[in-house]
């Protein structure tokens, strides 16, 4: 009897370390987003939503209307106007970015007509209205700004007096430009495919994000001539078209919602990211920097 009791209180010490992993376990990213109210997640707006067929598959960007809105009107004249179609990927710099455009853009007379779109636009690199926008600051701090955060499901950072904008993560898309600050107007963009090149922020304007599709912009091979532009044009991928989904058929649009950043849900996913502590995650960071937060995206048609 005195043998089976200490065999069984040996089992159950055994079992208290266990008992106290569970315990002190945080629920994962996936574990969080699979209980989160439908009321958590927002359907993009189809006029912001720009789907970007290529020959490995669509690429789906998300406008940024209320930081650059200049911007965003003219890169949709652009694509309705069918600019984009044919034009290529002209530049994979390992670590940095993949870009898009005219090959012949720089030549004024091989360059392809603009259209009805303006050739120059006015920088729209900051946001200068105070705090009139939805901002879910981030407990960390930064080192590029007094304060960061998302606003709409975009990575932004603020000085603290009133200007704001929106941070150079990796999925950003920027308007390429040259030396004039005025000379970004859309024509050819680019998406952060490396690590976070910070020191661009103020410097570009941002025409939005990719939401779907990073995963074929950061495949490509990357270009041999400096700044990974491609020395041979077999090497460029041609683009089959661009369209905004609000001018595509229901039917043939992507079915996508992101989580909205201003939610419960997004809160905690953050906290787990900062504080995870599982089998394999030992020893929390307790902290998390801007661009290592990705914003869940999913698709509603199919169950989580």
């Amino acid at each position: 009897m005195l043998a089976r009791t200490c065999l069984t209180l040996a089992i159950a010490a055994a079992a208290l370390p266990a008992l106290a992993d569970d315990a002190a376990k945080t629920p994962t990213p996936k574990e969080i987003l699979a209980k989160a109210p439908a009321t958590d997640w927002r359907t993009p707006d189809p006029q912001n939503l720009v789907y970007m067929d290529l020959p490995q598959g669509r690429v789906v960007m998300e406008l940024a209307q209320d930081w650059s809105p200049l911007h965003a009107a003219n890169i949709r004249t652009l694509i309705r106007e069918h600019y984009f179609d044919g034009t290529q990927v002209i530049r994979v710099q390992d670590n940095f970015v993949t870009q898009w455009g005219d090959p012949d853009g720089d030549d004024k007379k091989k360059a392809k007509s603009l259209g009805t779109a303006k050739e120059t636009l006015a920088p729209e690199f900051t946001r200068k209205d105070g705090k009139a926008y939805p901002f879910t600051k981030l407990p960390d701090g930064d080192v590029y700004a007094a304060e960061v955060g998302f606003s709409e499901g975009f990575p932004v950072a603020r000085d603290g007096q009133g200007e704001a904008w929106i941070t150079h993560c990796y999925g950003t898309v920027g308007v390429a430009r040259d030396t004039g600050a005025e000379t970004g107007n859309g024509s050819s963009l680019y998406a952060i495919i490396g690590q976070a090149p910070r020191n661009l922020d103020r410097n570009l304007a941002v025409a939005g994000k990719v939401i779907k599709g990073m995963e074929i912009l950061s495949a490509y091979p990357r270009g041999g001539e400096p700044m990974g532009f491609y020395d041979k044009p077999e090497q460029r991928v041609t683009i089959r078209s661009v369209r905004i989904a609000a001018d595509v058929p229901e039917a043939q649009r992507t079915p996508i919602q992101v989580l909205r950043t201003d939610s419960k849900t997004f809160a905690a996913v953050v906290d787990a990211k900062r504080n995870r502590k599982d089998a394999f995650y030992t020893r929390p960071a307790g902290k998390i920097d801007l661009c290592n937060i990705s914003v869940p995206v999913r698709d509603p048609s199919k169950k989580s």
